[in-house]
């Protein structure tokens, strides 16, 4: 799910930035008060990849196409590491495979990035009680922020000359289509967690 390039006004992508600036600001100084930052960017390093790789493939759901979004995984996996791990991967997407764009590259990093925050609070606050359900809620719940961002994002930089009904329409199919994600995304994360309760419970993200 991302903005490409010349879909924004001006202002927006310059608002976008400046929020993705914001939030890449706090994480890194979070980060720097871990006991050991370093210990984490080997995970954040590998899940980057499979970000920037998972969000390439295209899966067809017609009238539309979806893609991953793996932002609550990497919350979950990384807390604030995420933040970086998302806007490297966006970069990287935007030039090398116009996927994406580069004015929209602020926008597109807070409709990834603030889900994947949501699904670290969201684990990090509960996910020793209830780890299967706040597993499936994060990875669920990232993909449901990151479409209502989409879509209030898209509606208020609509130009005012297009049919703003056949617009919503347009858009509605669109999120429409994703459901399918929510849930598969959720199964994700809870598979994933599983996985390494029982492989290598050291990598596990602390709750």
């Amino acid at each position: 799910m991302h903005l490409p390039d010349g879909l924004m006004p001006v202002e927006m992508a310059l608002a976008g930035y400046a929020g993705s600036g914001l939030l890449a600001t706090i994480s890194l100084s979070r980060i720097k008060r871990l006991p050991d930052p370093s210990s984490v960017v080997p995970r954040a390093a590998m899940l980057t990849t499979v970000f920037f790789a998972a969000s390439l493939v295209a899966i067809p759901v017609p009238p539309t196409t979806v893609h991953l979004m793996l932002a609550g995984l990497l919350g979950v996996m990384l807390g604030w590491f995420a933040i970086p791990a998302i806007l490297v991967g966006l970069f990287l997407q935007a030039v090398l495979f116009g996927h994406g764009g580069l004015t929209t590259l602020g926008l597109n990093g807070l409709i990834l990035g603030l889900p994947a925050l949501l699904a670290f609070g969201l684990w990090r606050s509960a996910g020793r009680r209830w780890p299967d359900l706040v597993a499936l809620c994060a990875g669920s719940g990232a993909v449901v922020l990151a479409l209502v961002i989409f879509a209030a994002l898209v509606l208020a930089g609509m130009p005012a000359a297009l049919d703003a009904r056949a617009e919503q329409a347009a858009l509605w199919v669109f999120m429409l289509a994703h459901l399918p994600l929510v849930l598969a995304e959720g199964l994700i994360v809870l598979v994933v967690l599983r996985v390494l309760r029982r492989t290598a419970p050291q990598l596990l993200p602390h709750g």
